[in-house]
């Protein structure tokens, strides 16, 4: 009898390790063949707002893109994964799907790596300057976006200069800096995904969830995805973070979601869930309203 019931205990546990972070994408995360495909280009930005900092940015324009009409605009941080059409998030994928479903505006979305500092030697590495730009808590990062990346996009393309027509997105420390920015600057960016956000105190982000309660409350509507396998180190408890994230902005009455799964520190969880914060948080930008209905 005890063996039996060890039998079953252990089954049990290997159930629930099979489930833990196991999350599939959905058919809005893979090419359709009857769908229009954007194109995205690679590009390289040598930067003064971050000196001597050079980085590696895509552009995607969906087919559906009219110069006459002002494209809404999306920018995310460690763009190089999120543009991989093979990754775990595969942004223009999702957005041909969506875009074509109207399901979402026609939105340019822009892929910004993290700067690095080239290497003063032959031989060395380059210094990567993430978590400078990323972790900071200050207006330099959205500084960089409006004075140096926007406007370098809209010398190509006829971009929507309002907040309401402008999301930010970002994995880890790319998360609280996709926050930052909008609270930084509500002006700018109304729109917040941030996927396992590391609202912790690797540079003093362990602060918002008490800046949040004490101040008044901004125009931008967050989008908040973690899970309970996150990382817990030296600075801080990520799923904790983020429940304390989400648990003030409801305290303050803000336009939020948040995603709580059981995923550890990576896209998975995120990725499957992008095409429904997708929906979500251009869900103003879409149907009736827009249509005049």
């Amino acid at each position: 009898m005890r063996l039996f019931a060890a039998c079953i205990a252990l089954s049990l546990l290997c159930v629930a390790a099979r489930a833990a972070d196991d999350y599939k994408l959905g058919p809005d995360s893979m090419e359709q063949p009857d769908v229009p495909k954007g194109t995205v280009t690679k590009h390289t930005w040598t930067s003064t707002i971050f000196p001597g900092t050079v980085r590696d940015w895509w552009v995607y324009v969906p087919a559906q893109y009219d110069p006459k009409t002002p494209a809404c605009v999306m920018v995310f941080q460690d763009g190089g994964s999120y543009q991989d059409a093979k990754g775990q998030f595969r942004v223009p994928v999702v957005f041909d799907n969506l875009i074509h479903k109207k399901e979402m505006p026609v939105t340019i979305g822009i892929f910004l790596n993290p700067g690095n500092v080239p290497p003063a030697a032959e031989g060395q590495k380059p210094r990567s300057n993430r978590s400078f730009e990323y972790d900071t808590l200050s207006d330099q990062y959205v500084r960089f976006l409006e004075k140096e990346v926007l406007p370098e996009v809209a010398k190509d393309y006829n971009l929507r200069k309002d907040a309401a027509g402008r999301g930010i997105c970002g994995i880890s420390s790319g998360g609280i800096c996709a926050f930052t920015a909008a609270w930084e600057r509500p002006d700018l960016f109304s729109k917040v995904l941030s996927h396992v956000g590391s609202f912790t105190n690797i540079r003093g982000g362990d602060v918002y969830p008490g800046l949040i309660r004490k101040t008044e409350k901004k125009p931008i509507r967050v989008f908040l995805q973690d899970g309970s396998g996150d990382l817990d180190n030296q600075f801080g408890n990520w799923p904790l973070a983020n429940q304390q994230m989400a648990s003030s902005l409801k305290f303050m009455g803000y336009d939020y979601k948040f995603e709580f799964g059981d995923g550890a520190h990576n896209g998975k969880h995120g990725g499957a869930l992008l095409p429904d914060s997708l929906r979500w948080l251009w869900r103003d930008e879409v149907g009736d309203k827009k249509e005049g209905k």
